[in-house]
């Protein structure tokens, strides 16, 4: 299947316009499933049906996490207004949680950004309630039982793409309410455990070239990934 038929689902809305959607989504209680959809996963669905069965499926929300997904929707003439950070929209729904006295569940990272992220949470806003559990435990099934179990308002899960996003369809069923999202890394950023890039990067959608320099390793995971999009992008945008 090509990649624009995924594309063809993603939100072409602003920022601000989609924290809405999804604030009225937790204000009012109703289910919302949301993928932040990055090159990573895009490629992924080509091989796997899984994947491309949450991307095209109608309840899904679909967001452009990502430069190159946005640069790549203007290429095919798909509408798209700006990209859609995972960390910024959790920020966003986080604080909205807060406010509004919701719960949350935290799930993925290591325990100490974890733990560290509730305990911020906690002092920033008393009457949240807030339960996690870290990335690390052997059965994430059994983990994501625990949350089927407590139906939070809130659900963040930092388990990397695309283990997240499936982990959280194969359960979406037996919730009656929430917003679900997955984060990836933003729980170290969040929690302050790690910097996010400098203000330059994020308003020059270069985040991506700041993490490289950081941590070169990414290296060959962003060719996998971004270069090798781009380049199937270009191929259909020929067709």
């Amino acid at each position: 299947m090509a990649i624009q038929e995924y594309l063809r689902r993603v939100f072409p809305g602003s920022a601000e316009d989609f924290c809405q959607k999804a604030g009225k989504a937790l204000q009012e209680g109703d289910k919302l499933f949301v993928v932040t959809a990055n090159p990573e996963i895009l490629m992924k669905a080509e091989g796997n049906a899984e994947i491309r069965r949450l991307l095209l499926d109608e309840e899904t929300a679909v967001v452009p996490d990502g430069i190159s997904v946005v640069r790549a929707m203007q290429q095919l003439s798909l509408p798209v207004t700006e990209r859609i950070t995972g960390v910024d929209l959790a920020q966003r729904l986080l604080d909205m949680a807060g406010q509004a006295e919701k719960s949350v569940y935290l799930l993925g990272a290591k325990e100490e950004v974890v733990s560290a992220l509730a305990k911020k949470l906690k002092l920033r806003y008393p009457r949240m309630e807030v339960r996690y559990k870290n990335g690390y435990g052997k059965d994430k099934d059994a983990d994501f039982q625990e949350i089927v179990q407590a139906q939070p308002d809130l659900v963040l899960v930092a388990l990397g793409v695309p283990a997240q996003e499936l982990l959280i369809a194969r359960y979406l069923d037996q919730f009656q309410k929430g917003v679900f999202i997955g984060v990836g890394g933003s729980f170290d950023v969040l929690s302050g455990s790690k910097r996010r890039a400098p203000s330059f990067f994020v308003k020059t959608n270069t985040e991506w070239l700041y993490r490289i320099v950081r941590e070169p390793s990414r290296l060959k995971r962003f060719y996998e990934s971004n270069v090798k999009f781009l380049g199937e992008i270009r191929r259909e945008s020929k067709k």
